[in-house]
């Protein structure tokens, strides 16, 4: 890496150079040394200067702009950790084992949805050895440089976290073979002729990586974890557990009911239930007062298009366009698309696995169908049923 000082021996400061034609800057006044030097800014610089003036008087002073709450809400322990028994208990077992003989943790691939915690599940991972985690994510890391700056900077025992691992480069991804394995950096020094190979030896760590897509990872790579752990969605009761202590940790009253009404809502997704509960608080400090009831959160999370079965206004699209326009289905991927106004590949990867999740929707080799359960939910009944879709068809969708 080519690193910049902020001295440079050939270019002396103003204050260290001698001669007439250069005085001592503190000769000067302030404002005329400070007018005389800096260049006549643009409007939308000075809004800039001013601007990060005001944050740093906030950060003076206590505040700051660029905090993340959202780290408080992260748990530091196992043990407050919510959900996920089995893998807990699989890495009690492992980080007891690994104090007991003074080793690093082996190197483990944690894969699943998004929003289940596996980030947080790697911070716990290092305070509990009681070393630092380094977090990166793998589009980050386009250079063998990148990595290998990562690898010689990590101390013993300490955890490197990469998210999204399965979109590592193939030169970086190779580079980690003989690190995960034997705890060795191959760099190569020099070109054609002259280049010639090294080999540094590395601190013992641990490498945590995590991917919503385990297939796309070469099997080179997945096969040098030791512990490969899937999370699964949380229940409901668990993510009602999730929203009291996060509203506890946001300092916003709410009652039992009202976290389970949210937590009903939430995808079996601690991150969207924590989205959820944010904007519920929001609503409340509007629209109402005290703590959050079940009436309240249900008010609150239709005003945000938000059903109790955590479908959204597109997921309702998708399954209300299917029942009238094409009697329920089968009907194409492209077709859906163009009839929605939304793009297949949205379609595809960010819509249909929950409406496939919760059997509202099915794919054929002939195309999507809708499900009896759907049409239930979207108050299709037999006196309600669009034109051309009897009651028969549905029994039989």
């Amino acid at each position: 890496m080519a690193i910049i000082s902020s001295q440079s021996p050939s270019n002396p400061k103003p204050s260290q150079r001698k001669g007439k034609d250069n005085p001592p800057a503190q000769d000067l006044p302030a404002q005329e040394s400070l007018s005389a030097k800096a260049p006549a800014q643009s409007p939308k610089a000075a809004e800039t200067q001013a601007g990060k003036g005001v944050a740093a008087s906030l950060v003076q002073s206590g505040k700051s702009l660029t905090g993340k709450p959202e780290d408080s809400l992260r748990p530091q322990q196992i043990k407050d950790y919510i959900g996920q028994k089995s893998l807990k208990e699989v890495l009690d077992i492992a980080i007891q084992a690994a104090k007991s003989r003074q080793e690093p943790l082996d190197h483990l691939l944690l894969y699943g949805p998004p929003g289940l915690g596996k980030t947080t599940m790697a911070l716990i991972l290092a305070q509990e050895m009681g070393v630092a985690c380094k977090i990166t994510s793998a589009p980050a890391l386009e250079r063998p440089r990148d990595i290998a700056g990562l690898l010689v900077n990590l101390k013993a025992g300490d955890v490197l976290f990469i998210d999204e691992i399965h979109r590592l480069p193939k030169v970086t991804e190779e580079i980690l073979y003989p690190a995960m394995e034997d705890g060795r950096l191959d760099i190569t020094i020099g070109k054609g002729q002259s280049a010639r190979t090294r080999s540094l030896d590395l601190q013992p760590f641990t490498l945590v990586g995590a991917t919503t897509r385990v297939g796309a990872l070469t099997s080179p790579l997945r096969d040098r974890f030791g512990l490969v752990q899937r999370l699964r969605f949380y229940e409901v009761d668990e993510l009602t557990e999730i929203v009291i202590r996060t509203a506890q940790v946001l300092k916003t009253p709410i009652q039992p009911d009202g976290a389970t009404e949210i937590a009903r809502r939430s995808r079996g997704t601690p991150r969207i239930a924590n989205r959820l509960l944010k904007r519920v608080r929001d609503y409340v400090a509007v629209k109402a007062s005290g703590a959050i009831t079940e009436a309240i959160a249900a008010e609150a999370l239709e005003l945000f298009n938000v059903d109790p079965c955590g479908l959204d206004w597109t997921d309702r699209r998708l399954l209300t366009v299917m029942i009238e326009n094409f009697n329920g289905g089968p009907v194409g991927l492209d077709t859906m698309a163009a009839a929605t106004g939304e793009d297949a590949q949205t379609i595809e990867e960010v819509y249909e696995p929950y409406l496939m999740q919760i059997g509202y929707l099915h794919r054929t080799p002939r195309g999507r169908v809708v499900t009896p359960a759907a049409c239930r939910h979207l108050g299709y009944g037999s006196d309600t049923l669009p034109p051309g879709l009897s009651a028969h068809q549905v029994s039989l969708l």
